[in-house]
């Protein structure tokens, strides 16, 4: 199938993409198009406008602003996935980059995208979710800062507002004692995870100071599971503790389908959670 007819715009700024959203009656915005051109084609979405995003170079950065690491929503995934500074600084981030998709999806993916999609087994979302990353967001009068704990509104669902974008998101950067690992399963290689965690563990010593912990692919958006980080703080990752997260893990609560019921995903993301703290301790 096509798109329905659709008139296209290429703002250069922000500003102008922001007047753009809020006169343009049904517009969307286009990023990489990874999500967005295969739903035009097959007419799940039928917007009357497409604002391009691809000529906004501002939108385009990785910075390093002191205990932050700052990116642009239209950074590629590709591009992320090459940075020395989100290596060093957000590991937990590149490990789950080399997850996405084919290297031609992460050469046309952003960030923003992939998180404003929200696509609940994507691994990004996931990553954000463990993260909880401040969202900068531009609207018709002013500029707003959200953590993504407070995006989400539901399946494929952001709180984004009408008129507004995500211009760039900003991660705390990880401390020297600070160690991640991102699992996954998916079907084949490339394809969206049936199940994924990420953790991300800063030590002292041997035992665990701080956690961070979330799950994709239980539910209509990635979940963050305090009750794992609670039962691991100022503890050694011994073979009970490790137990104990992968049985809190597996009783979570789990929507399934046809081909991944629910009791899968669940047994999954006990498995996963126990793989994701073993490698990151």
């Amino acid at each position: 199938m096509k798109p329905v007819d659709f008139a296209w715009h290429l703002p250069k700024s922000v500003p102008e993409a922001v007047a753009l959203l809020g006169a343009l009656p049904n517009a969307r915005l286009l990023a990489g198009g990874q999500s967005l051109v295969p739903m035009l084609n097959f007419r799940i979405a039928a917007p009357d406008h497409l604002i391009d995003l691809n000529a906004i170079d501002a939108l385009r950065f990785i910075e390093l602003r002191g205990d932050i690491l700052a990116i642009g929503a239209m950074t590629t995934q590709r591009d992320i996935e090459r940075s020395e500074l989100v290596r060093q600084y957000c590991p937990l981030l590149s490990a789950a980059i080399a997850h996405v998709g084919h290297q031609q999806t992460r050469n046309r993916g952003t960030i923003g995208g992939s998180l404003c999609h929200l696509d609940p087994s994507a691994e990004l979302p996931v990553v954000a979710a463990a993260l909880d990353p401040m969202l900068v967001i531009a609207g018709a009068n002013r500029e707003r800062r959200l953590r993504f704990r407070s995006f989400p509104a539901g399946y494929l669902s952001n709180s984004l507002v009408p008129g507004e974008l995500v211009t760039s998101i900003e991660f705390p950067i990880l401390p020297e004692c600070g160690r991640g690992a991102f699992v996954e399963v998916a079907r084949r290689p490339a394809d969206f995870a049936i199940v994924a965690v990420a953790a991300q563990l800063v030590m002292n010593g041997t035992r665990v100071r701080s956690a961070r912990i979330a799950i994709g692919g239980l539910a209509a958006s990635p979940m963050r599971v305090e009750d794992i980080e609670d039962m691991i703080i100022g503890k050694e990752l011994d073979e009970a503790f490790l137990a104990g997260a992968h049985s809190c893990a597996a009783s979570l609560p789990a929507e399934g389908d046809s081909l991944n019921p629910a009791h899968y995903r669940q047994r999954l993301a006990g498995v996963l959670t126990r793989r994701a703290l073993a490698g990151a301790a």
